[in-house]
């Protein structure tokens, strides 16, 4: 398969799992891998109205699949505009929303419907995740409780965070770092953190334009490296790919390729080896 700067080869493909993959603005940080074959992709999203984006962003190197992924029960879906990307499983919370400028509208439900929901652990044809990314509008640690057999051998998690919560009964990022730490993963980056202004203060005409207010984050959680004994062979190699490819962390990369290299599955010198294919001048 791919080869790794030089050094190795995977033995089998990183399985990546994207629930709520609507693509609604952002080119996601595992296209990386997809496009250089090191990875194939599981995408859910119960919201039909976003099929068309899926399979034109992603072709035919996605299995779509457009379950609500949740805990397996009857839940009530709340349907906002497709492109305010607020339709949740969770009841909008006017209060919250009526906090920052702009959110009411964002929230406003179009369409109130009764949905069949599915656990992660219930889907047969769903081998074992290696990364999993989520953008689920609360519903985020609902869905890691019921997948926990097929998150057993997960290397990294992306999700949304939130600081204020927007629908009611939405666990707060404390609750989810929690359990994600309980599970042994620690958090590695954050791709993005989100500020807001608080109504009915708008800077510069603009009622986007962030105040102070923090309002939710991307961030990245991974199979801790603290506790690096426990990682197979495999599980290295496919970590090093995403720490280089999707996250660009070449500081845990040469963390994982040294474990590699004292247990003899790479030469001395990988890991130098890697670090100066990584600082070479980018091609002019």
């Amino acid at each position: 398969m791919t080869d790794f700067h030089g050094l190795f080869e995977l033995e089998e493909k990183i399985h990546v799992t994207d629930i709520g993959a609507a693509a609604i603005a952002e080119k996601p940080i595992y296209m990386s891998l997809i496009e250089a074959q090191a990875a194939y992709l599981s995408a859910f999203d119960g919201d039909q109205r976003q099929t068309d984006g899926i399979k034109a962003a992603f072709g035919d190197q996605v299995r779509h699949f457009e379950e609500f992924i949740f805990d397996g029960t009857i839940q009530t879906a709340y349907i906002t505009t497709s492109e305010s990307g607020m339709s949740s499983l969770l009841k909008p919370n006017p209060t919250a929303l009526k906090f920052f400028n702009g959110f009411p509208h964002f929230g406003t439900v179009l369409e109130e419907k009764q949905v069949e929901t599915t656990a992660l652990d219930s889907l047969d044809q769903l081998s074992s995740i290696d990364f999993l990314k989520m953008d689920v509008q609360g519903a985020e640690l609902k869905i890691l409780q019921c997948g926990e057999s097929k998150l057993n051998a997960c290397l990294s998690v992306q999700l949304e965070v939130p600081f204020v919560c927007l629908y009611e009964d939405q666990p707060t990022f404390g609750q989810i770092d929690t359990w994600l730490r309980n599970q042994g993963f620690a958090p590695h980056c954050f791709l993005e953190v989100k500020r807001w202004s608080i109504a009915p203060t708008v800077f510069r005409g603009d009622f986007r334009a962030a105040g102070n207010q923090l309002l939710e984050a991307d961030i990245v959680y991974v199979k801790d490296p603290l506790d690096i004994n426990s990682f197979s062979d495999l599980q290295l190699k496919k970590l090093a790919f995403i720490a280089d490819m999707s996250l660009h962390s070449v500081d845990l990369c040469v963390h994982l390729i040294r474990e590699l290299v004292s247990r003899n599955t790479l030469p001395r010198g990988s890991a130098e080896r890697y670090l100066q294919s990584r600082m070479k001048p980018a091609p002019q």
